[in-house]
């Protein structure tokens, strides 16, 4: 069924590296006017400033948070300051865009060779502007001007992101290294409809599937109608809130992610037969109606919206969820939602998969005269938020506004959540707050406001971080040895480049089709198929890989 498709697409991709190499390399070799041979003072400022271009890509989240700060814009605001008066360098963007069109202008940018001084991509994007040449090597760079915390949080779950940035031996990017653990999935569920009809929370798959089934069928908004739908999922299966893989672990299926077979090799989740079984339960689910009908042309918000209208009664998602489900709220007073444990089938322990959680990384354009400055701002950004002197409540999150997103560039702690959950949850032990600081006290703050005050942005602070919250659950995984890495941290091999994301897409559609009702007898085909169009190069050079790194920057290989 895919065979011919996918390969016509497929010869088609394998052009676009060739034409990237052919992008305008002599453009790229340009130093800007009046930058040539300068270099930063003493103190790290240069002087004159100097002028660095991005290109920023907003949300509604951003130009929301935006019209509440009076004075600050885009591209005049606390950050942009700040970096001009500590170091000298104005923050410039080529142009700024939203979601689908931003990806679609970096891309023909980069296709055509014409890209800002730093650019973020991910590791296909970096991998072939590395090819073509088009980009600074970064080595010397992050060895000598980064500073101790930033190395120190970059490099925290190992050398796993930089590894995946290095192309040749040389570090090509900057990794905007994070935790894995932030991936980890929650069921989250209308604990209000729950005791309305009288049911406990979920212990296994079963229950689950028992409390989709009522919230259905039993008319749990009491409007007289069969209008609610016992699970939230939206059009791309993999989306952090709404997605398919906290549903699929509990049948031990991990399609994103590559794990150990019985054999000690590395084998990519989406292939394996616990997929079938997870696939054609949710295709009951969607044909018995518990599923919006039509979800599969949904994107999150759109989705979203049934949620806001009290339609739906669990979804799985990430720790931040309830700031998304905060508004249900607004529309029902009594709306209550409650983070609970991912459940598995009978007979089956659970396992929470976790993806590498570094996506984005920071390249420099080629011939640009000072590629230092990406780690110059990554230095600041970080100390300004979690150094000695940090500033948290003005630079990261004030007032519950996430000001930190109006910066170019965003590292942070990646255990800075599970760490101000786990300082808030000891002080509450002790009865004694006053030793919080940061982070964990602005946390505090808020949902002691929530608890005393009523203040309605706290609600979503104690979903995640109180002694019910998310994070307690995540720290329950991890005390539990329940949280399952993914086993390949390498990057972007050869064949990836050419083949991934026609094979991502391949694994979608088909996954989609067997929900929506196709024979599952599909998925064979659809394994077959991954295996012809480039699957199995892919896993040889996994393999290649993990025999050469089994032994360092991974926590789970050393167990």
């Amino acid at each position: 069924m895919y065979s011919s498709r996918w390969t016509l697409i497929l010869l088609l991709l394998v052009s676009i590296p060739a034409g990237l190499s052919q992008g305008n390399t002599e453009q790229q070799q340009t130093v800007p006017a009046g930058q040539q041979g300068q270099n930063p003072g003493e103190d790290g400022k240069y002087v004159p400033p100097i002028k660095v271009t991005f290109v920023m890509e907003t949300g509604e989240d951003l130009l929301q948070m935006i019209d509440q700060l009076p004075g600050e814009s885009l591209e005049d605001n606390r950050w942009t300051q700040l970096y001009e008066e500590e170091l000298g360098i104005q923050i410039h963007y080529d142009w700024i865009a939203r979601g689908d069109v931003y990806n679609q202008k970096l891309g023909v940018s980069l296709a055509a060779g014409r890209f800002p001084d730093v650019v973020k991509v991910n590791p296909y994007q970096l991998r072939q502007l590395s090819n073509a040449g088009l980009i600074e090597d970064l080595t010397e760079v992050y060895q000598t001007q980064a500073s101790p915390l930033t190395k120190k949080i970059l490099e925290a779950e190992g050398r796993g992101a930089f590894d995946a940035a290095t192309i040749d031996g040389r570090l090509m990017a900057i990794p905007e290294s994070s935790s894995a653990i932030e991936t980890a999935q929650y069921l989250w569920i209308r604990s209000d409809w729950l005791e309305k009809m009288d049911l406990l929370p979920p212990e296994t798959m079963e229950d689950v599937l028992q409390i989709s089934k009522a919230f259905t069928e039993g008319d749990p908004d009491g409007n007289g109608e069969q209008d609610t739908y016992g699970l939230a999922m939206t059009s791309y299966l993999w989306d952090p809130v709404m997605g398919v893989s906290g549903f699929m672990a509990g049948y031990g299926a991990h399609p994103n992610i590559w794990i150990k077979d019985k054999e000690g090799n590395l084998a990519y989740g989406g292939i394996q037969p616990e997929v079938r079984k997870a696939l054609k339960v949710l295709q009951t689910l969607y044909l018995e109606g518990q599923l919006d009908p039509e979800f599969a042309y949904k994107n999150g918000s759109k989705e979203y919206r049934l949620i806001q209208d009290g339609k739906i009664g669990m979804l799985y998602g990430e720790q931040w969820t309830p700031f998304m489900l905060q508004t249900t709220r607004d529309t029902d007073p009594n709306a209550e939602w409650q983070a609970y444990p991912l459940v598995a089938e009978s007979g089956r322990g659970i396992l929470v998969p976790l993806r590498s959680n570094t996506g984005q990384y920071f390249a420099v354009k080629k011939g640009f005269a000072h590629p230092e400055v990406v780690v110059k701002l990554m230095n600041l950004h970080l100390d300004k938020n979690w150094g000695e002197q940090a500033e948290y409540e003005t630079y990261y999150n004030d007032d519950s506004r996430a000001v930190w997103m109006l910066s170019p560039v965003t590292p942070f702690p990646g255990m800075k959540n599970m760490d101000a959950y786990r300082d808030i949850r000891d002080a509450r032990k002790r009865g004694d707050f006053s030793s919080l600081e940061n982070e964990a006290l602005a946390i505090h703050k808020r949902i002691v406001a929530y608890e005393s005050e009523g203040l309605k942005s706290g609600w979503g602070w104690k979903q995640t971080y109180g002694s019910l919250g998310a994070f307690s659950i995540a720290d329950a995984y991890d005390r539990n040895g329940q949280l399952l890495y993914d086993e390949y941290t390498g990057g972007i091999t050869e064949t990836m480049v050419d083949r991934q994301l026609i094979l991502r897409d391949l694994q979608l559609e088909a996954y989609m089709n067997i929900i929506l009702g196709s024979p599952i007898e599909e998925f064979d085909q659809f394994v077959n198929d991954w295996y012809k169009l480039g699957g199995e190069e892919i896993t040889s050079e996994v393999n290649a890989w993990f025999r050469v790194n089994v032994a360092r920057n991974h926590p789970a290989s050393a167990s």
